[in-house]
């Protein structure tokens, strides 16, 4: 699995909200703060504001902020939030495998180990774990 650059901005601006929480920031901010495009930012943040991941506020002290505590946010929920599957290929997308070569698939196992390890750091890695490192 290679980690889209969407993914990549996504997860350095819910780090920053981490950072910041409590605190409202504008798509400017975390912009400069990152060293990210402002206009990428606004491509990446409906995704996650779909997810309820992060709430905007509007106003003079508006901006965007956590919906929850960094504890609560893997980083897997925020790699599928933006890409849907991380799996490393497509007939594991969905729970049934809908490939029709799966039952003679010499690789499917291997495949299938590839994604329990990538989850496996994901999904057991949080916000705070990369606020704590910072």
């Amino acid at each position: 699995m290679k980690v889209s650059m969407k993914s990549r901005y996504a997860l350095r601006l819910m780090l920053a909200l981490a950072l910041h929480e409590g605190e409202n920031l504008s798509v400017k901010t975390v912009a400069a703060m990152q060293g990210i495009s402002e206009k990428y930012l606004e491509q990446v943040i409906p995704l996650l504001v779909r997810h309820g991941y992060v709430k905007s506020v509007r106003g003079a002290k508006g901006g965007y902020h956590l919906t929850k505590s960094p504890d609560d946010y893997t980083i897997g929920m925020i790699l599928r939030a933006v890409e849907g599957s991380i799996a490393p290929v497509s007939c594991l997308d969905d729970a049934v495998n809908q490939c029709e070569r799966c039952k003679e698939c010499v690789t499917l196992e291997l495949w299938e180990q590839v994604d329990r390890a990538i989850a496996n750091v994901v999904d057991h890695v949080t916000l705070a774990d990369l606020v704590d490192k910072q």
